[in-house]
């Protein structure tokens, strides 16, 4: 059969993108017919009329939203994800194990970065249902008891990652931050540190610095050493963190000191505090790190770290979630995965005089 003429392609719509009302004209259709070709194909048009919509379609290079069909048939195929801050390495991989589940399962992923601001979940939650997301994906700030009540509003399943949130019924994905504590800090002990300092960003109302902190403190109390935890916040300054380590070093009194930071963002104002002072990781004092950072090699003799399964955890929620959405009504689930040890110079067993 011939391919059908088309007459001269007609005006199109906003900024010279063509618009379904074009292709209807092209086509010499009605809309709800080239709706039922994208729709349906040919199944519910003679060949000849789906032939006239396709060369329609291609002649002025219309793509229909994927937006708008996707609401027509009830579903926007779109995962909100919420994360405490971009800037924090853990929260990018986090997202990228996160996205690729979701990926393969046919969604998409949208982005709202809190940045580290308290009080912005309940905006996070409420500007992403106005894209119609189906899901959440939530690494909280802090307790924004809103955020309870944004959710509830909107009934849409969650997830949360990393933080915790007593009163929201939703499934739970995180390291195991006591066993991982544990496991830093016993790696530190049997090379022969026994004056442990913790450096963290500030604890309140995050669950994962709470865990980690409780953790530090009961593993120093049962092995009978000092063990010290310091808080230190984004506006403080690398000198007061560099006053404060090299104070805490005095301290020690010769015992053989460590520094146990909380997570990749601590471990560079660590790194710029020890820099300040001009010592060397592995020398002055010995240091492990939670998370496994592409430069955490590359700093001085090679920062030892716990590795989290950031790639396995962002999957887990993202899997968790499709669940939901597929139907799941059981209770919420708490899952909990193990930390690497990744040993390097910057913990060298201590050398006995």
């Amino acid at each position: 059969m011939p391919r059908p003429s088309l007459p001269r392609p007609p005006a199109t719509g906003t900024a010279g993108r063509a618009t379904i009302d074009d292709v209807a004209r092209a086509a010499g259709v009605s809309k709800a017919t080239v709706s039922r070709f994208f729709n349906h194909r040919e199944t519910l048009l003679t060949p000849d009329i789906a032939a006239r919509v396709q060369v329609a379609v291609t002649s002025l290079g219309y793509a229909p939203s994927p937006m708008a069909q996707a609401l027509k048939r009830g579903r926007s195929r779109l995962i909100g994800l919420v994360v405490a801050d971009v800037t924090n390495p853990f929260s990018v991989a986090v997202l990228r194990g996160a996205e690729k589940a979701c990926q393969e399962a046919g969604y998409l992923v949208m982005l709202f970065n809190l940045g580290n601001e308290k009080g912005r979940e309940r905006q996070a939650i409420e500007a992403l249902a106005a894209y119609k997301v189906e899901g959440f994906i939530l690494n909280r700030v802090g307790d924004d008891a809103s955020t309870i009540a944004e959710a509830a509003r909107h009934a849409r399943p969650m997830v949360l990652v990393d933080r915790r949130h007593d009163s929201l019924p939703a499934d739970f994905v995180s390291l195991d931050n006591a066993a991982a504590t544990r496991l830093a800090a016993q790696h530190l002990f049997d090379r022969g540190y026994r004056e442990l300092l913790l450096v963290t960003e500030p604890v309140a109302g995050v669950s994962s610095r709470l865990e980690r902190s409780a953790a530090f403190r009961a593993f120093a109390a049962e092995a009978g050493i000092a063990g010290t935890v310091l808080e230190h916040a984004a506006d403080d300054d690398t000198a007061c963190l560099a006053q404060a380590l090299q104070q805490w070093r005095q301290q020690a009194a010769g015992r053989p000191p460590a520094v146990l930071s909380g997570n990749a963002v601590a471990t560079l104002r660590v790194a710029s505090a020890v820099a300040r002072l001009g010592w060397q990781f592995g020398r002055e004092l010995g240091f492990i790190g939670f998370d496994d950072t592409e430069w955490a090699p590359l700093v001085g003799p090679g920062l030892s770290a716990i590795a989290q399964p950031t790639d396995a955890l962002g999957k887990a929620a993202a899997l968790c979630l499709l669940e939901r959405l597929q139907g799941a009504t059981h209770a919420p689930r708490e899952i909990l995965l193990p930390g690497e040890l990744i040993a390097r110079g910057s913990s060298p067993p201590v050398q006995r005089p």
